[in-house]
């Protein structure tokens, strides 16, 4: 997880870091000279994913990347969750406030991988990945984050449901910034 920068873009064979003018780039971008909170965690994502494909045996260059490699990675990351998901044979499946301890493991929650995929994304596209080709915006990704959607809600015995926008306060006029979630 070099923080450094340094590196060829995606166009480049093998590489799998970020461009030398990544950080100045952004930096640009933002005009206040650091980097937002967002843009910080997608450059951050990005280094540990290229790292990820990196420790792979045999290492695999980001050009051969697929939505494969991408499924392996948000498994992978499950190790290092903090949300509490009970089994199906869990006492507490589907209570949302288990009133003791279990043994079920502990995962990445869906709001986080879901945040994630957006992130590097957009991360894929802004260093030389193209739209068409782009493993993270794959079928495959958006299914297996609607299955841990639906396993997380059901483990937890909270129904999800779609949040919608909401014009009925003229104040705030036509909400962009509403939290919606559209996984199409």
């Amino acid at each position: 997880m070099s923080a450094s920068g340094s590196g060829k873009d995606l166009t480049a064979e093998g590489s799998s870091s970020f461009p030398n003018d990544y950080h100045h780039n952004q930096q640009q971008q933002n005009q206040g000279g650091t980097l937002s909170r967002y843009e910080s965690q997608k450059r951050r994502d990005w280094n540990t994913f290229g790292q990820y494909l990196k420790n792979q045996r045999p290492p695999v260059p980001l050009s051969q990347c697929n939505c494969n490699h991408v499924l392996d990675f948000l498994k992978y990351l499950d190790q290092f969750g903090k949300t509490k998901v009970h089994l199906q044979g869990c006492i507490f499946y589907g209570q949302p406030e288990p009133p003791s301890p279990c043994t079920c493991p502990l995962r990445q929650a869906w709001g986080s991988l879901d945040a994630l995929i957006g992130r590097l994304r957009a991360a894929y596209e802004e260093n030389g990945g193209s739209q068409e080709t782009n493993p993270f915006a794959s079928g495959s990704i958006r299914l297996y984050l609607r299955e841990v959607r639906e396993f997380q809600a059901k483990a937890r015995g909270i129904p999800f449901k779609k949040k919608k926008k909401n014009n009925t306060n003229p104040s705030k006029g036509n909400d962009e910034s509403s939290s919606t979630v559209h996984l199409s």
